[in-house]
């Protein structure tokens, strides 16, 4: 599943997907796609935490990221306490990397969920929200020695390594300053997650990880030096996964291994870490499942894998971040133009250009991601058209939704709603084509307030030094 280099509109497939269908209601909201508290008025205009995405684009502007704050912290305490009741309090590692800022470090902290950060760069929104340094895990593949010195001044709880380098490095640092801080290794499993291959993390031919051979020589070379303290081990096999059985290939090697390590080196591993990836609905096709119905397949596969080799199981942890940010959030956009276009057979499709694009999503030209929309500022009353959202930027690739059928009535000046996007929107958006960047609006209890404002050309020109 690679996305073409030249953009989406280059892969190979049909005017639309097979499993598109008009709606019998263009007007329909479908609860799976959108936060808790997101509705259509009488109107026909959408609310969001009770106040009107009209109020809201004209206080705030359009492209805008709009978070349902209650959505939010109900989908933290959903993973916090089913995991809780069937591991150990304390398992939830709320991904930083799916969004992050100081708010949500608050919310986090204030859920009882731990944090999952892999730059300085998130080290330091943590820390600047007074986030617990315990309660965090570093990650990455690249630790630079500046960076694993900043965690180590901030007593970060545990950081996981990835290669021989960074096992050095750490060392070394730790010596230094006569620390003995908790690590994992992060293992590559060698096995092959159901989703985009740029996501896929646990086969060998990718840039994470040590594979089960190589962290057995990591292991016991921690262990020999004395500097550092093993904690356990680190699995992670992708992202957007909504089959388990990944996950019980991956349990059964690692905890394998967990075995091996513990018995060839006389040491206990108390935590083993599953990494996160959990799926979530972007469109019609996607069918998550439950944080309790995870934790408990999740369980089943552990407890399963320890009885096998007679050993207690250690402390679990995952790392959800999509499943709890992504479903929170909707993208509101202005359109600009609409421009019907002829497809062979007599079909039309309408491009509807709207005031953002790959800017704030590039999901959909990295991933060849899918997305889902609606009017958001009117009832209509018009015959669906089958429609493809696109922005901005001056490249044929800038789509933020492939394929959706919209009213045939979309006009310039219409607002759309783009459902999903909570998480690694914001995340990896850019200033592509000296496009400033979206606010983040969080909406609760009838109010809203900026917990990211808007970029502007002055920010623009504040880093050209020229």
């Amino acid at each position: 599943m690679r996305s073409h280099e030249a953009g989406v509109l280059h892969g190979d497939y049909g005017h639309s997907p097979s499993w598109l269908r008009p709606p019998t209601d263009v007007n329909d909201l479908l609860p799976q796609l959108w936060a808790q508290t997101v509705q259509r008025g009488d109107d026909g205009r959408l609310t969001i935490g009770g106040v009107s995405v009209e109020q809201l684009a004209q206080e705030y502007g359009t492209p805008a990221y709009l978070l349902d704050e209650a959505d939010f912290k109900h989908r933290l305490a959903e993973f916090r306490d089913a995991f809780a009741a069937v591991f150990d309090t304390g398992a939830v590692y709320y991904a930083g990397k799916a969004f992050l800022c100081k708010a949500v470090a608050r919310w986090v902290a204030e859920a009882g969920v731990n944090l999952d950060i892999c730059t300085e760069g998130e080290l330091a929104v943590a820390l600047a929200a007074d986030f617990p340094a315990d309660r965090l895990t570093f990650h990455g593949n690249n630790k630079s020695p500046g960076e694993l010195l900043a965690a180590l001044e901030a007593g970060v709880g545990r950081i996981v390594l990835d290669s021989y380098d960074e096992i050095d490095r750490l060392t070394d640092l730790a010596r230094r300053l006569d620390v003995s801080p908790a690590v994992l290794l992060r293992v590559k499993a060698g096995v092959e997650a159901h989703t985009h291959e740029y996501i896929a993390t646990a086969h060998e031919d990718q840039k994470f990880g040590l594979s089960l051979t190589a962290a057995a020589e990591a292991a016991g070379r921690i262990v020999a030096d004395g500097v550092l303290r093993l904690n356990g081990l680190h699995s992670h096999i992708g992202s957007q996964i909504f089959d388990t059985g990944a996950f019980e290939v991956a349990a059964r090697r690692v905890i394998g291994l967990h075995h091996s390590i513990q018995n060839d080196y006389d040491v206990e591993l108390p935590q083993l870490c599953l990494g996160g990836g959990f799926g979530m609905a972007y469109t019609t096709q996607d069918d998550p499942r439950s944080p309790s119905e995870l934790a408990d397949a999740l369980r089943k596969i552990i407890d399963h894998e320890c009885a096998a080799l007679g050993i207690e199981m250690p402390a679990i942890s995952v790392e959800p971040g999509r499943a709890i940010c992504g479903p929170s959030t909707f993208t509101l956009y202005r359109v600009g133009t609409v421009k019907p276009v002829d497809l062979d057979g007599g079909r039309i499709r309408s491009y509807v250009s709207v005031d953002g694009g790959m800017s704030d999503n590039l999901r959909t030209a990295l991933y060849d991601a899918s997305y889902s929309a609606t009017l958001a500022s009117r009832l209509s009353e018009a015959p669906p058209v089958l429609a493809r959202v696109v922005g901005k930027h001056c490249e044929s690739g800038d789509i933020v939704v492939k394929d959706e059928f919209l009213p045939s009535d979309v006009t310039a000046g219409d607002l759309i709603a783009v459902p999903g996007t909570g998480a690694y929107c914001r995340s990896m958006a850019s200033n592509y084509n000296h496009v400033p960047r979206p606010p983040v609006i969080a909406v609760a209890d009838g109010a809203a307030r900026v917990i990211v404002r808007r970029e502007t050309v002055a920010d623009l020109l504040r880093l050209d030094v020229g």
